[in-house]
């Protein structure tokens, strides 16, 4: 099976690379990646030398490339990850997102479409989406996003995802294209660019610097480790009903403000710190617009359909997600300087 990852070079498509080369040798994984500010391919060094591994740097939004790209490589199926996927970036560039999120999902679509005709038997597009689709729950609610909960995106960024979800269901329905989508919540781990907000916060405390919590710091999140997610997406692949969707979560729900306590212990404790010394650094500054109060997901298709379930809790993962960042300071300070950017000219130098 020759399978084509896009965003591979990115957060949690390189976790799932990683996964798909190493269990699955007998299957060629091809990363597609623009390479943006946040794709790295130093995030994969160690599936380089894998001879099931390619990458292919393209940009989705070019559908004469992408389509040419198709036409060639003949693939059986698509995990398509890449996405801008920032909302603060979105409020400030909506217009990138969609470009990217809308006319690159698009694009893969039409290509997928005319490659695939004549023969859709055995074929998938699998589309990894956000529950950020879903809009924002009350909080204190015991109320939680399906995969029957109606669409209410309230940034750019969700609106753009959204718009993406309905165009792979609308290739499913016209052009009975197999297809299948996930809505996943906060992913973290390593490997994620320090412009959320742990590796953010970990980064600034590393480095004594400001904690800004938007707002009182109240608004909820759900939250999967990123390995989790990369098995969710494995697990959904190889046995997930076609045509339909999955949500998948972590049953992990944290407010922002106790979430970075815990952070700030965390890394105290680890740093050899002064107990409390990271909490002074945290400093309350104006809401996000359109700040969606709460996410939370009920995992239970994916649970009982397919047996999948999170393998750790929130502080567990926290924990491991910390350690990765102390033990990788080098690939920290190479993407926080923007240095890592060089690794894309070394990749090919090495390969003459």
């Amino acid at each position: 099976m020759k399978i084509v990852v896009t965003g591979g070079a990115g957060f949690i498509g390189s976790h799932l690379i990683r996964r798909l080369a190493n269990e699955y040798p007998d299957y060629q994984v091809i990363n597609l990646d623009k390479l943006t500010y946040a794709g790295n391919l130093a995030n994969l060094k160690d599936v380089d030398q894998l001879p099931n591994y390619q990458f292919v740097r393209l940009d989705i939004v070019n559908l004469k490339e992408i389509s040419h790209f198709f036409e060639i490589e003949q693939p059986d199926a698509v995990i398509h990850l890449a996405a801008e996927s920032h909302v603060d970036r979105s409020i400030e560039d909506p217009l990138a997102f969609i470009n990217t999120n809308l006319v690159g999902t698009a694009n893969l679509l039409l290509s997928a479409k005319n490659t695939w005709k004549s023969k859709m038997e055995g074929k998938l597009f699998f589309h990894i989406s956000t529950d950020e689709v879903f809009g924002s729950l009350e909080l204190g609610k015991n109320t939680f996003f399906t995969e029957n909960t109606s669409y209410d995106p309230k940034s750019p960024y969700s609106a753009s995802k959204a718009g993406s979800d309905h165009l792979v269901r609308a290739f499913h329905h016209t052009y009975g294209l197999p297809i299948v989508i996930s809505n996943c919540s906060n992913n973290y781990g390593p490997y994620q660019f320090p412009e959320k907000l742990i590796p953010l916060f970990i980064n600034n405390i590393l480095h004594q610097k400001s904690l800004p919590v938007y707002g009182a710091g109240i608004n909820v999140r759900d939250w999967l480790y990123v390995e989790d997610h990369a098995s969710a997406i494995d697990t959904i692949f190889h046995k997930g009903n076609r045509g339909t969707t999955y949500a998948i979560g972590g049953n992990n729900e944290w407010k922002n403000i106790d979430l970075i306590r815990l952070l700030c212990q965390l890394m105290d404790d680890k740093l050899g710190r002064e107990k409390g010394s990271s909490e002074e650094l945290i400093s309350f500054v104006t809401d996000r617009a359109g700040h969606d109060l709460r996410y939370a997901i009920d995992s239970g298709k994916i649970m009982t359909e397919l047996n999948w379930k999170p393998s750790l809790d929130f502080e567990e993962g926290l924990s491991k997600t910390i350690d990765w960042y102390l033990d990788n300071k080098e690939w920290l300070e190479e993407v926080t300087s923007g240095a890592y950017m060089e690794y894309y000219n070394k990749y090919y130098k090495d390969r003459g």
